[in-house]
């Protein structure tokens, strides 16, 4: 959830300053890369050590199911991109005369852009919730 949280704003940043930047010339792009080839399981560890108390949470299901992910390494996920996919994005973005708003790296963003546009809130939630 805080790491979402973190990708929300940057969203939500990068919306307004589209719209109070739009009669300047300076155009805002949201890259949306998805599954990206990186350490971010492995710098997460340490983290979840010191600030998570899974073992005494409501959740500890959840979390067990979480340190699964983050401690065993099962090769990178079907959707997985290397990182010179986002920069392909990049150029892209910055070459074009007029970028659009956002640009989807993956096949996971790409469903999910998707799926936000045709589907309810509540339908949403539970394909997601389900895994």
């Amino acid at each position: 959830g805080a790491y979402a949280s973190t990708k929300f704003a940057l969203e939500g940043l990068s919306d307004t300053l589209r719209m109070e930047l739009y009669s300047s010339g300076i155009k805002v792009v949201l890259i949306e890369p998805g599954p990206i080839t990186s350490n971010i399981r492995q710098n997460a560890i340490p983290h979840f050590e010191r600030w998570i108390d899974w073992k005494n949470s409501a959740r500890a299901e959840k979390y067990a199911a979480l340190r699964h992910r983050l401690y065993e390494s099962r090769g990178p996920d079907r959707f997985e991109l290397p990182a010179s996919a986002v920069t392909a994005k990049l150029i892209h973005a910055i070459e074009s005369p007029r970028p659009r708003a956002r640009y989807y790296v993956t096949t996971p963003t790409y469903l999910a852009g998707l799926l936000r546009r045709v589907l309810s809130t509540r339908m949403l939630d539970y394909m997601v919730s389900r895994g």
